[in-house]
């Protein structure tokens, strides 16, 4: 796989729950380089774009009411084998299927109310950047 960079976005629930040190600290702590951080309140039309392959779904309404309710921290993060680490770092989507150690098994209330977002592949990883930091250039 080699050095990869994918977008982590701790939602609404990580930030009010104030669980953004301790993200990050596990993300530092596995090795991984934080490229680019933000601290925003996600719109409408950025939701949207986001979750764009979910419009239509059951959810989908929840989710985005969900991202936009508040403030979230977006990184990009950058390291050896990143997207699929990042992503096993944080646990099954059902916190109640999440090893106890990741971030969801450990903070998470619901499947809606899952504390972080983590690119699944390299093609989502570079849309997903190019989205929240359109500047990066990636």
């Amino acid at each position: 796989m080699g050095v990869e960079s994918t977008l982590l976005i701790i939602k609404p629930d990580g930030v009010s729950r104030g669980l953004v040190g301790e993200i990050l600290t596990r993300v530092e702590r596995k090795g991984y380089k934080i490229d680019r951080i933000e601290g925003v309140t996600i719109d409408r039309a950025l939701a949207e774009k986001h979750y764009g392959e979910h419009k239509g779904k059951d959810f989908y309404d929840d989710l985005i009411e969900y991202i936009t309710s508040g403030m979230s921290v977006v990184a990009i993060i950058r390291g050896e084998n990143a997207i699929e680490n990042l992503r096993f770092l944080m646990g099954a989507t059902n916190p109640l299927d999440a090893t106890p150690g990741s971030i969801r098994g450990a903070y998470a209330t619901s499947v809606t109310h899952n504390m972080v977002h983590g690119s699944d592949s390299a093609d989502s990883a570079a849309r997903e950047i190019e989205l929240f930091f359109p500047e990066s250039g990636r």
